[in-house]
């Protein structure tokens, strides 16, 4: 018994460890990597304390190799574009201008009833209410109703809000990101004129977005 107890005290402490290491993430937010490790992590943790015959390094040395590949692919992820939608993937537009995209749904294997159904968890019940719904890597959906169905604010209690499209990640960690320049109907030339307008080199952008009016907002790497 007393044995249960003391292995059971130092993995605690390890997966308390190791789970702050990795950082805070709601279930929910977990990429499918990380939940995952997460499983992982439980069942290795569980084996040395419901069977006292093994030896606890059978279980420490996995837990601690799981973390360091954790924390390298996070490390990766941080510094290159391409590994991160190469380990988390790409959000995916399911609902484009008002639009289903059924080349995105297939590609997701979303029937038309999984879109409705995960619309109506996000309050929305029409559809056609919907500009823009997005798949998040998480499998999230992210949804931006189209302008009058926006709720109001004492701003624009007297006009209609104006349907500024979704902003468009074009620029992140000095990386344009070509994929997103067909939502915000903009070209690569457009960006860099823009970029050469506001006189900053596009290394330094930290993140750049647009919308169809052409609204851009940047975040310089020197600002953070």
């Amino acid at each position: 018994m007393i044995a249960v107890i003391i292995r059971t005290f130092i993995i605690y402490c390890l997966v308390i460890i190791f789970v702050r290491l990795m950082g805070k993430r709601q279930l929910g937010e977990l990429q499918p990597g990380e939940l995952v490790i997460t499983l992982l992590i439980s069942e290795i943790a569980t084996n040395p304390v419901m069977d006292t015959s093994l030896p606890l390094a059978n279980s420490v040395i996995p837990l601690i190799l799981l973390v360091s590949f954790e924390i390298l692919n996070s490390f990766l992820a941080m510094k290159s574009v391409k590994f991160r939608y190469l380990s988390d993937g790409k959000p995916i537009t399911i609902i484009r201008n008002g639009k289903l995209d059924r080349k995105n749904l297939k590609k997701l294997r979303f029937t038309i009833n999984d879109v409705t159904s995960a619309l109506r968890q996000k309050d929305v019940f029409d559809i056609k209410d919907v500009q823009f719904a997005i798949v998040e890597t998480n499998g999230t959906l992210s949804v931006l109703l189209k302008p009058e169905k926006r709720n109001s604010t004492p701003k624009n209690y007297d006009k209609p809000e104006k349907n500024t499209g979704m902003p468009c990640e074009i620029i992140v960690d000095g990386k344009i990101i070509k994929a997103n320049f067909e939502d915000c109907g903009i070209t690569e030339n457009e960006v860099l004129s823009k970029i050469k307008y506001e006189n900053i080199e596009q290394k330094e952008i930290l993140l750049m977005t647009v919308d169809s009016s052409k609204n851009y907002y940047i975040i310089t790497k020197r600002e953070c």
